[in-house]
């Protein structure tokens, strides 16, 4: 091992449980998601109220492996929704706690990543960090334009995986990061495709509210129409939101989410499915070549990524339509933990500069 090998513990909390693990160096020598019972949860009235259980089930992986917090160099938090700032390795600090606990830009469980990190560094005097948070904003001006003034389009994306794989790629293809030009498709239970030129997203839909639809998320839709269904009475606001964000897309045409299951029924004969998930891959390469587009069709390659690039179908449908923009490179799966580990691992070791939130 060359140079000072450091101890890095990296934190990433979800809905129902936390994902840590430990790394020395980039090796991840330890992993496990900590699962957190319903009936804790339910006791909780609000996001944060969840923090000392989460801490408590940190605090016992720690034991549980024999590691004292003041073996560790740093702790990496995922970043939720804070303020709009570039991607990059930020010290957790005041400022960023408050806007956590607000909820600067929407209530998250993520945004309880830099908290649980600050809570667990600070026992040890050693540095907390978070990387490429969810609110990473790097949209150059005439992206933010979406058709009204009351209404600016919001840099809220994958950025964090789509920072990582955008980074790999430009190391296997010898490319130097600050000159690269991909098209990043994160596909997963929301998808984010996002144009990046030099190591920032300058465009990319916001996966909560437009683009492709998912297997849970209606992405972009008629927008007469969804306005007389949000005045029709039918609904009431929290109803439209499900619809948009957790029954739509996939969902809301099968009955499921689950690819796998949809996979087994187009297996079957299941020609509804198997349109479906066409439909899925037609609207997907269709937002590749918008964001083609930004780059003036200029690219090093497109890649895809996320959970859903392992099904082979959905792939090969996207690449038929997008291949001849660039090559195609499909990395699957999502790689937040390294992508944490790393970012914190290039302050460390004096690579890159930490920013000041």
């Amino acid at each position: 091992m060359m140079g000072k090998g450091y101890r890095i513990l990296v934190i990433n909390p979800g809905s129902t449980s936390t994902k840590v693990a430990l790394f020395e160096n980039e090796n991840q020598v330890a992993q496990q998601v900590l699962r957190h019972p319903d009936e804790e949860l339910r006791k909780c009235e609000t996001l944060l109220d969840q923090l000392p259980l989460r801490k408590k089930a940190v605090e016992k992986f720690l034991e549980q492996r024999k590691v004292s917090i003041r073996e560790l160099d740093a702790v990496v938090g995922r970043g939720g929704l804070l303020r709009p700032l570039p991607g990059g390795t930020y010290r957790v600090n005041e400022r960023m706690l408050k806007d956590a606990w607000e909820g600067k830009q929407g209530q998250h469980p993520s945004n309880l990543g830099c908290i649980l990190a600050h809570e667990i560094a600070s026992q040890a005097g050693i540095p907390a960090f978070i990387v490429d948070p969810v609110s990473v904003d790097e949209f150059e001006p005439l992206a933010r334009y979406s058709g009204h003034p009351l209404l600016e389009r919001r840099c809220l994306s994958h950025a964090l995986n789509l920072h990582a794989v955008a980074r790999s790629v430009a190391e296997e293809l010898g490319v130097p990061y600050e000159n690269s030009r991909f098209v990043v498709a994160h596909l997963g239970g929301g998808i984010s495709v996002a144009a990046m030129k030099g190591g920032r997203i300058v465009d990319v839909n916001d996966a909560s509210s437009a683009g492709p639809f998912s297997p849970e998320r209606t992405g972009t839709l008629p927008l007469q129409g969804f306005i007389d269904l949000c005045f029709s009475g039918q609904y009431t606001r929290d109803q439209i939101r499900r619809m948009v964000m957790g029954e739509g897309g996939m969902k809301a045409y099968l009955g499921t989410s689950n690819a796998e299951e949809v996979e087994r029924r187009i297996q079957a004969g299941d020609e509804k499915a198997r349109q479906v998930v066409e439909a899925m891959a037609y609207q997907i390469a269709k937002e590749i070549g918008a964001m083609a587009a930004v780059l003036y069709g200029k690219l090093h390659a497109v890649i895809l990524t996320g959970g859903l690039a392992r099904y082979n179908r959905l792939v090969e449908w996207v690449q038929e339509r997008v291949a001849f923009l660039a090559p195609v490179k499909v990395i699957p799966g999502e790689f937040e933990m390294e992508a944490m580990a790393k970012g914190a691992l290039r302050v460390l070791r004096g690579e890159e500069k930490e920013k000041v939130y």
